[in-house]
């Protein structure tokens, strides 16, 4: 039945009056909801006259536009998979996530095409075409052609949706496996948790290839028929001009501290907001105080993964608490939480230990990887998220809401820069292969713009002499940018306890403030 299919419920929120603009791009033009649902279907056709296997994964690697928006909402219409892929990755990763989805199409930006067919080839993708941000492309010349008219195909709620690569410690990149129901469950519960109305004008600045900004900002927006300003990214100038006729903002701290950092930013820019929420990565006391006192606006601070989507959120509702800063808030109605120690046995009040989850919205499993999704669930079914936190306790010299949680830390090796998770292992593979490189630790430390900036410490073979300039830029050319190494540091070995694990907790101390 159609009604499983996570586009029709999206659809079932579009306004009667399918004239009216959803998307409004400034200097890329606008879209009605007659529009979407018209250019979804031609979309969808075009894919569907491909013959493509049941199941069949789309990966996409283009710029953020309108269009490819639709590229999504249209591969959910004709029942394929979608697979957004980070528009900064370079060759050798798009290699392995082709390599590994097997996908039946490609759609990538007109200026990668080149290398991107050659990773098609290698992985036997039968079907590429272009997309690019000033609406043009192959895939886009295909659609003019393709009707209007397309019946949404059946989908029930453990068909997927979409698969997320999300990095893992060991250097491997899982896929993470949503279904039309994972997705579907979420975008309800927001819907009404947050109070989304059809009136809202939602302020779409965040890229589309993850969580954040395609799952839980557009659905958002789509599902109540609201209306969305396209902004391909955080521009401060563009977004004081359109704050004032908006209601609603997603972003990740690094936005509000930019926002903040222009005196432009006032109580009369927020008018008519209603909402601000902030998620990704954590949002600093001094940030959240800050803005509360700049604009009269208290941001609201959620916590969720691509596993899950979201899990956990401060109250939108006054009447259902407050908004406290350095804590997540509830979990989101219909989905459970734990806090257990390393036993697996409920931590009291205040003390810290593994978040745990479960409720409709958390995934199907990794991509082909049966054993790392088992080890991931617990015997009894519930996902271990690799966070640490704690229930209750205080907060910014305050105390905590029993039911209110607070993250506390990670504990998979993970930074979180600018929003985007970065994983070391998988730097450390590439510093480790250069010629001279011994051995290699990547960490985080503090910065005041990103949350958290990639240092790289390494130590080179005998006799060898290392460049730090010439291997920052070797990097550029191989991975995306935002996990490039702001900094690296020649050593002559790297710190290890007793068992011979590097201590990077040494090393952040060490180059914390290098």
């Amino acid at each position: 039945m159609n009604d499983a299919n996570l586009y029709a419920l999206l659809a079932s929120g579009f306004p009667a009056d399918r004239d009216t603009l959803c998307i409004e791009a400034p200097g890329a033009g606008n879209y009605t909801w007659r529009d979407v649902e018209n250019e979804t279907a031609r979309m969808a056709n075009v894919l569907q006259s491909l013959g493509l296997p049941e199941g069949a994964r789309v990966a996409v690697h283009v710029e953020k536009s309108p269009e490819a928006l639709l590229l999504y909402l249209a591969t959910l219409r004709a029942g394929y998979v979608y697979l957004p892929l980070n528009t900064a990755y370079q060759e050798a990763e798009i290699d392995y996530f082709l390599g590994d989805a097997e996908p039946s199409v490609v759609v990538c930006a007109s200026k990668n095409l080149e290398w991107v067919r050659r990773c098609a080839q290698r992985a036997g993708t039968p079907h590429v075409f272009t997309l690019d941000d000033d609406r043009t492309g192959t895939f886009l010349d295909a659609a003019r052609q393709a009707s209007p008219e397309q019946q949404v195909v059946a989908r029930g709620e453990d068909d997927l949706a979409a698969i997320l690569y999300t990095s893992g410690t060991t250097g491997r990149s899982k896929g993470a496996m949503l279904t039309h129901g994972n997705l579907a469950s979420n975008a309800r519960v927001l819907h009404t948790y947050w109070g989304w109305r059809q009136d809202d004008v939602l302020l779409h600045m965040l890229p589309i290839f993850h969580v954040h900004g395609l799952f839980v900002a557009a659905h958002g927006a789509l599902l109540a028929g609201a209306k969305m300003i396209w902004l391909p990214k955080l521009d401060v100038a563009a977004a004081l001009r359109e704050l004032p006729r908006s209601t609603v903002m997603m972003g990740v701290p690094t936005y509000y501290v930019r926002l903040l950092a222009d005196p432009g930013f006032t109580r009369e820019t927020c008018r008519n907001m209603r909402l601000f929420v902030s998620g990704s990565a954590p949002l600093l006391m001094e940030t959240f105080n800050a803005f509360r006192e700049r604009t009269g606006h208290t941001i609201l601070e959620r916590y969720g993964m691509s596993e899950t989507v979201m899990l956990v959120s401060n109250p939108y509702d006054p009447a259902q608490g407050e908004r406290l800063g350095g804590t997540v808030g509830m979990p989101l109605p219909g989905v459970s939480v734990r806090v257990v120690n390393d036993k697996g046995e409920p931590c009291p009040l205040g003390e810290i230990g593994n978040i745990e989850v479960r409720g409709p919205n958390v995934f199907k499993g990794y991509w082909r990887m049966p054993e790392k999704t088992k080890q991931e669930f617990t015997e009894d079914g519930w996902f271990k998220t690799g966070d640490v936190g704690r229930w209750g306790g205080e907060s910014g010299g305050r105390p905590v809401p029993d039911n209110y949680l607070t993250i506390v830390g990670r504990s998979k090796d993970l930074i979180i820069s600018g929003g985007f998770n970065v994983y070391p292992k998988e730097i450390e593979s590439f510093i480790d292969d250069m010629d001279g490189v011994a051995e290699s630790a990547v960490i985080g430390v503090p910065h005041p713009d990103f949350g958290e900036a990639v240092v790289a410490v390494v130590v080179p073979r005998p006799g060898a002499t290392l460049d730090e300039a010439a291997m920052i830029a070797e990097l550029k050319g191989k991975i995306a940018n935002f996990k490039v190494p702001k900094r690296v540091h020649i050593v002559d070995e790297l710190p290890r306890n007793t068992m011979g694990k590097v201590q990077k907790n040494v090393l952040r101390e060490r180059f914390a403030k290098a």
